[in-house]
């Protein structure tokens, strides 16, 4: 898997390895590089990262097929969410695909509406940065936080319940870095309501192994189960997981027949939530507010470099089409990857991303890399791509100290009405449906 190196990619001797003969050799480098991540799970997940995988998937795309089994287990989803996640491909270029191969708004229709809980959860991220780790709402469960666990149970993490479903998400989590959206949902709920855990140490724990994880699509989505971001808690039973699944964890359960899901909804909500008519009136939720202030574009340095981070790893950025050729850089944040328990395979992943890249691989302090790499370049600015996130925010600001950071964005889902509503996605949908429903106007995608 050599990859193809530009000739700004080798830096002053301090880059990390950008040659390999397979992946075999990639992985034994990586683990070597961050032992860290080996102690945490050392498997590597089988999807590659990088644009040449994207895109063939985005070949396979069938809007139609998926609309009719997206909630079956095996149904025709489209296994893009880490290169969403990560930028290597964007919501409009997907929703553009759908479109064109769905051959209509109302065929590609379910297929857009859930790039738009990609979206709308990153809209929210933007407003809230890290208090998305801090729910959003009152527990509607009738049970107070303090009754909760701190800690996810180690039999949960291990998968060794004795729930076959339970035990089988978990090892697939842990293995392949995916998990099907109905699976994550009752894992999350089995987390949370049946065992009684705080939806952030089940956020933490998919943090750590999936491979589309970031904090605004999974925590929120945790809050949406737990009840703190959502009118009512979500809860299944296994009427509703046979369903979806053909039955294929009952069937071999030992569990079967006298397990947790068993039961109606009313006969489960009785059992898990017996205070939640006592509940105390929860103070009123305002709205999350959006406002989309008209930006003059910032000049563009005359000699910049281009700083790539996790947000966007596509070849085509217009951080790097902008760029004139200049000179690239990725820094691992070797604190943040230790503090957040990053897997092996999200690094593979990472990696093989990079390596389509034309940018120096370097580690360190992420402000200080982006700086001295500059200076060897003798450049006049940075270049980088737009990110909700409060991390990039935060080394945005340190790398200012010293030179001017132009943030370019990518061509939007949808155009957002200023003071967009954010509480729930019905509101925002409301307002962005047909928006998002349309084809990316060509000014915008050629940008």
């Amino acid at each position: 898997m050599k990859s193809v190196t530009a000739a700004n990619a080798v830096g002053s001797g301090a880059g990390m390895r950008r040659e390999f003969e397979d992946r075999n050799d990639l992985v034994t480098y990586l683990r070597e590089q961050f032992p860290f991540a080996v102690t945490v799970d050392e498997a590597v997940a089988p999807p590659h990262g990088g644009r040449k995988a994207a895109e063939e998937l985005l070949a396979t795309i069938d809007p139609i097929a998926y609309a009719a089994t997206r909630n079956q287990l095996n149904g025709a989803v489209t296994r893009l969410s880490p290169y969403l996640r990560h930028g290597v491909v964007s919501l409009a270029e997907v929703r553009d695909a759908a479109l064109r191969k769905g051959r209509s708004a109302q065929a590609a229709g379910r297929l857009i509406t859930e790039l738009g809980w990609r979206d709308y959860f990153q809209r929210i991220y933007a407003l809230l940065g890290e208090q998305v780790w801090r729910s959003q709402e009152g527990l509607r469960t009738g049970w107070s936080a303090g009754d909760y666990r701190e800690e996810l149970p180690n039999d949960i993490a291990s998968g060794t319940t004795g729930l076959a479903c339970i035990d089988a998400f978990s090892q697939e989590l842990r293995s392949s870095g995916y998990l099907h959206n109905h699976a994550r949902m009752w894992l999350a709920a089995y987390v949370v309501h049946f065992r009684r855990v705080r939806w952030q140490a089940g956020a933490r724990w998919f943090l750590t192994h999936l491979l589309d994880g970031d904090p605004a699509s999974n925590n929120l989505s945790w809050q949406w189960v737990a009840s703190t971001f959502s009118h009512k808690p979500y809860i299944f039973n296994r009427e509703n997981l046979e369903k979806y699944t053909e039955g294929r964890y009952c069937r071999r359960c030992p569990l079967k027949g006298r397990c947790v899901f068993e039961g109606s909804y009313e006969a489960l909500e009785q059992r898990l939530f017996p205070h939640q008519r006592e509940q105390v009136e929860l103070p009123a939720a305002g709205p999350l507010r959006a406002d989309s202030p008209a930006e003059k574009p910032a000049p563009l340095p005359e000699r910049p470099v281009v700083w790539v981070h996790g947000d966007n790893l596509n070849p085509h950025s217009h951080a790097l089409a902008q760029s004139g050729g200049a000179a690239a850089i990725w820094v691992w944040d070797d604190i943040l990857l230790e503090r957040a328990r990053i897997s092996l395979k999200r690094i593979v992943f990472l990696y093989e991303c990079l390596l389509e890249l034309p940018v120096t691989i370097r580690r360190g302090e992420v402000a200080a890399e982006v700086i001295a790499f500059a200076a060897q370049q003798a450049a006049d600015g940075v270049l980088t791509a737009a990110s909700p996130s409060p991390g990039f925010d935060r080394q945005r600001r340190r790398i200012e100290r010293s030179l001017p950071v132009t943030v370019l964005a990518e061509a939007p889902f949808v155009a957002a009405p200023a003071g967009l509503d954010l509480r729930r996605f019905s509101r925002y949908w409301r307002r962005v449906e047909r928006s998002a429903l349309a084809l990316t106007p060509r000014s915008a995608a050629l940008w």
